[in-house]
């Protein structure tokens, strides 16, 4: 090890320890990251311009107690150790509201940006919250402040920080009973220390120096918060904040941010993938060979003469310069099962992709780190954190079981229902995971997939969803798959299903060329794992708010028999009707809508049929999908629910809903006006 970076080390193991040894608090932990630097870069964001504003941490500790006197005089009526929510979307204010809310003895929750109303609510009240911080001017169930009021307002000069010491992170926002993980500051502590034995495995993940990291994953959710926000503020680093989480604004705030550092889920890293191989797809045979040596060359599987260096050099720098740009030096793929496909491709392009884990119950408690390109294709999420520990509970003949875990990160309460009680853990003080994992020969953990999307065949045997997917994500004219267990109408068992996203325009014989492609490589499956229905979705797979495809809003459709999705033999289409909207209104609100089409898809505005699927005709994939949800939500000034992002699938399906959401803003600004006038 160089001089240089044995100094790195030493400093942050040192740094590390004598913060472990007395920080108890999370006024501890605040402390610490005000007391770096004062002149080191805290934070870049990009404005509605794309123009970036540079703060330092001196400016954060500033305004976050700014901010914190002015909640100060908000939160009068509310009661010390109360419950307050946090509903924002990332940004520099982000932090400072949770750092703020603390600082005034009140315990944040933290919540979906994108959480609709009623799940809102929901979660609200059985967390016993008494106020939320949020954007939007929607009424809740318990007070609400608005960011911008806040911002406003004016501060309570003779303020005096009186702390909390704990905070919440909710399960998805369901709309029966929630799970919610209160954590203490010394969970948290937990989390920070568990980095300490990195940088004797890599000098790449965390360092003292230079690391701008792009806050892509939302604070609201443990990846985003614990690694992205918690750990590298935290040793004085930069977070880069992009205009929007679309596609582009993404792209830019990498390439403008010099971002260094990327974590995202598994979904992100399938679609920067997918969107290469589109790319190559494009291009002269050359060129097409050139990129094959490239990937093969980055993954060892030839050598520097045979991938002629100079040549696959140049198609790196094209690709990259292309998608996320020239600085990066880690990236983590977290929160689902990777494909070795996206993997190789990924790490192909000289992006260094690793696997790891965590769970809103535990934290993050790993990630490959080996340097060594192979061993990060095996897709293995490592080996333990410093302090955390791991367990297989195998089931009976086999070689995988539930993973549980053991570590002072794991939450100490939970509230379940509305009630609330201290976490369970087994008699050895394990965490049970829900994950199915194996083991390797040199101590590297695997995951398989999730117990609860297992599907139980009736022989009992047991076949792992995320297993099969892997089989069919590289089907061509396939923009994403997801394997499921469902009982199709008039079924009285599970059939293991595949659920295909189409990529482009698809006249009938070609969906039936995609059936055979999948029939095709069915057959070479063992017997257990072979689907037994394949069925096309005419819209994007549904996708949450952490990316991951909502297998359960799938399954429950197909078993409903919705028509969202059919087979070659019978494709269906639904009219929309508009009866009762303004015919003018209605004109201009779809060709508003076909203009955000255009610009995302890259299709002229008058080839664009009100009727044609997003996926199956013109198309787009889940991705280019959520930036489309995005941009017409700014373009049209309405907040299209998330609950219903998958689910409108053509321009008529947008426009409809945009014209229910802007008639329901007119009436509620005409009661407001009223009332006003009373």
């Amino acid at each position: 090890m160089k001089k240089a970076n044995y100094e790195q080390v030493s400093r942050f193991i040192g740094e590390t320890k004598n913060f472990m040894e007395s920080a108890k608090t999370m006024e501890n932990i605040y402390q610490a990251i005000v007391s770096r630097d004062p002149d080191a870069l805290c934070y870049i964001y990009f404005d509605e311009k794309g123009k970036d504003h540079k703060h330092t941490y001196e400016d954060f500790k500033n305004e976050t107690f700014k901010i914190a006197s002015k909640l100060s005089s908000c939160f009068s009526g509310i009661p010390a150790q109360a419950v307050v929510g946090i509903k924002l979307k990332n940004s520099p204010y982000w932090p400072m509201i949770f750092w703020a809310i603390l600082m005034n003895d009140r315990i944040p929750l933290l919540l979906d940006a994108k959480l609709p109303k009623e799940n809102t609510d929901n979660l609200l009240t059985q967390a016993d919250a008494k106020a939320i911080v949020c954007q939007e001017e929607t009424e809740f169930c318990v007070a609400s402040f608005q960011l911008d009021n806040i911002l406003a307002a004016e501060p309570e000069y003779t303020f005096r920080p009186r702390w909390a010491n704990s905070m919440i992170f909710c399960s998805s926002g369901t709309t029966g009973p929630a799970k919610m993980m209160v954590y203490s500051g010394k969970n948290l502590i937990a989390q920070i220390g568990s980095s300490l034995a990195i940088p004797e495995r890599t000098l790449d993940l965390m360092y003292p120096g230079k690391i701008r990291i792009l806050a892509m994953l939302p604070y609201h959710h443990v990846f985003g918060f614990m690694v992205v926000y918690l750990w590298y503020n935290f040793y004085g680093t930069c977070v880069v904040y992009p205009r929007s989480m679309a596609t582009n604004d993404l792209l830019y705030a990498c390439h403008e941010g010099k971002c260094t550092h990327v974590f995202s889920v598994p979904m992100f890293w399938d679609g920067v993938a997918h969107a290469v191989s589109r790319m190559v797809s494009t291009m002269k045979a050359s060129r097409q060979d050139l990129f094959a040596k490239l990937i093969a060359y980055n993954t060892f599987k030839i050598s520097k003469s045979e991938a002629g260096f100079a040549s696959t050099h140049t198609v790196q720098k094209i690709f990259q310069k292309k998608t996320l740009g020239k600085h990066i030096r880690y990236c983590i793929s977290g929160g689902g099962f990777l494909s070795p496909t996206t993997a190789s491709v990924i790490n192909g392009l000289g992006f260094p992709l690793y696997n790891g884990f965590g769970m809103t119950e535990v934290g993050i408690c790993s990630v490959e780190t080996s340097p060594k390109v192979e061993q990060r294709l095996k897709c293995s999420i490592g080996k333990p954190f410093y302090g955390v520990e791991y367990k297989i509970k195998y089931n009976e003949g086999s070689t995988s079981g539930e993973l549980w875990v053991k570590s002072p990160i794991t939450h100490e309460e939970e509230i379940i229902g509305g009630i609330r009680k201290k976490t369970e853990l087994d008699e050895e003080g394990y965490f049970p995971t829900g994950d199915i994992g194996t083991i390797d020969a040199s101590g590297n953990y695997f995951l398989k997939g999730r117990i609860k999307d297992t599907i139980i065949l009736s022989n009992g045997e047991n076949v792992y969803p995320d297993e099969i997917e892997y089989y069919f994500k590289d089907v061509k004219h396939l923009n994403n798959v997801v394997c499921l267990g469902c009982k199709h109408p008039g079924d009285s068992e599970e059939k293991i299903t595949l659920v295909c996203e189409v990529e482009n325009s698809v006249p009938e014989e070609k969906i039936i060329q995609i059936y055979a492609d999948i029939r095709a490589i069915n057959a070479s499956l063992p017997n257990e794992k072979k689907i037994q229905s394949i069925l096309i979705d005419k819209r994007p797979l549904p996708v949450s708010g952490s990316m991951k495809v909502k297998r359960f809003a799938i399954r429950q459709a197909i078993e409903k028999g919705s028509k969202d999705f059919y087979n070659a033999e019978a494709p269906l289409k639904e009219e929309v009707s508009f009866e009762g909207f303004d015919p003018e209104l209605i004109e201009k609100t779809l060709k508003g809508v076909k203009k955000v089409f255009s610009e995302i898809l890259a299709i002229p505005d008058y080839k664009i049929d009100a009727d044609a699927i997003w996926t199956t005709d013109l198309g787009g994939d889940s991705m280019s999908y959520i930036e489309a949800c995005q941009d017409l939500n700014k373009a049209f000034d309405v907040d299209i629910p998330e609950e219903l992002w998958g689910k409108l699938g053509t321009a008529n399906d947008f426009t409809k809903e945009i014209l229910v959401l802007l008639k329901e803003k007119e009436e509620k600004n005409q009661k407001k006006g009223k009332k006003n006038k009373e």
